[in-house]
């Protein structure tokens, strides 16, 4: 039985949030997890770009089986999709592949090709944002492996927080942590990571707008590189 179950019917999901929000700031990792899965139980999910496996590993922890939603867009590298499948095969997680409602052939015969390159916006919105969106649907909260110290759009987010968009419960368990924290805990722990960090791709997206960065530059900047684009949709 989760915390939603023994409280009062009507209880206002943005209350919760309100009221996490404040209580878990700063709090260890594990304690928001173990908060998020007291309260919401089998009706939240996580969801993996499969860049590394740090977060599936943590909240694995708290709850083995979790389903974990990785979208495939049609476009990903093929070692994230292998990452994809080494982590179906190594961790207690119940992997669900979230696919676009067209294929690339589709969308190119009704859209044109390399929509990506024309109008990244709306590739993002149609092959990530979209079904996602759909995907999240038959969840009241989802886990996000956003970090503050990724975008300058991301500075202001809260632990848990109220996803508007979908309707639904946002929680960042790893909000606060620093790239060190990440590199430490991947280490510490033998964490799955996509093998496209070791070739100087820090930020992995879909093959065709990701490039690797050079030494000492922004980790994102090999994102939408010279498209004016830092957010895919998603996490805005």
């Amino acid at each position: 039985m989760t915390l939603l179950e023994t409280d009062r019917p009507t209880l206002d999901l943005e209350d919760i949030v309100e009221s996490a929000a404040a209580a878990l700031e700063g709090a260890p990792t594990l304690e928001v997890i173990r908060w998020a899965v007291a309260t919401f139980g089998d009706r939240i999910c996580l969801t993996s770009s499969m860049s590394d496996a740090a977060l599936l590993h943590l909240v694995s922890k708290v709850k083995p089986g979790i389903d974990v939603l990785f979208v495939d867009t049609g476009y990903h590298f093929a070692e994230t999709i292998g990452t994809r499948d080494a982590v179906e095969a190594v961790y207690p997680v119940n992997v669900i592949n979230v696919t676009p409602s067209r294929t690339v052939e589709e969308q190119e015969a009704a859209l044109g090709p390399r929509l990506f390159g024309r109008n990244p916006d709306l590739c993002c919105h149609l092959r990530k944002v979209e079904p996602l969106g759909r995907a999240l649907e038959g969840y009241m909260a989802w886990f996000s492996g956003i970090r503050r110290d990724e975008t300058a759009s991301r500075r202001d987010r809260k632990v848990v927080e109220w996803d508007r968009k979908r309707g639904m419960v946002k929680v960042n368990p790893i909000l606060d942590w620093t790239q060190k924290q990440m590199d430490d805990y991947i280490e510490d722990n033998g964490v799955l990571v996509n093998p496209l960090h070791y070739d100087g791709y820090p930020s992995i997206g879909c093959a065709p707008c990701t490039r690797p960065v050079e030494p000492g530059e922004d980790p994102r900047s090999g994102r939408w590189a010279g498209m004016g684009k830092t957010e895919c949709g998603i996490h805005l």
